[in-house]
């Protein structure tokens, strides 16, 4: 099974190293033999009450797909979902594009 990546993509062998607390991702998850082209994007936000906001955007490459905002008390509580989530996705298949 073989699979096309983007030019920002990590090549095949290599590692990505995120930043120690990142506050925005790209991810892709592309496989043509399941017709399977989609984006995960991840960021941190800050609101307007003082806390954070995990914005995720998710959908088929070439689509709008979809958004969710998700609020926290604070900028630590939401980098730490953001690493969850990240850890999540990379053991679901999703390679990381852009940091």
């Amino acid at each position: 099974m073989t699979s096309r990546r983007s030019r920002s993509a990590v090549p095949p062998g290599k590692t990505i190293q995120l930043g120690l607390f990142p506050l925005s991702v790209q991810l892709c998850r592309i496989q043509p033999s399941f017709n399977e082209w989609r984006y995960y994007g991840l960021s941190v936000q800050p609101d307007l009450f003082g806390g954070a906001a995990l914005v995720r955007n998710w959908g088929r490459i070439g689509t709008a797909g979809t958004q969710r905002v998700d609020l926290y008390p604070d900028e630590g509580a939401a980098v730490n979902a953001l690493t969850a989530m990240i850890r999540y996705r990379l053991k679901r298949g999703y390679i990381v594009t852009q940091s």
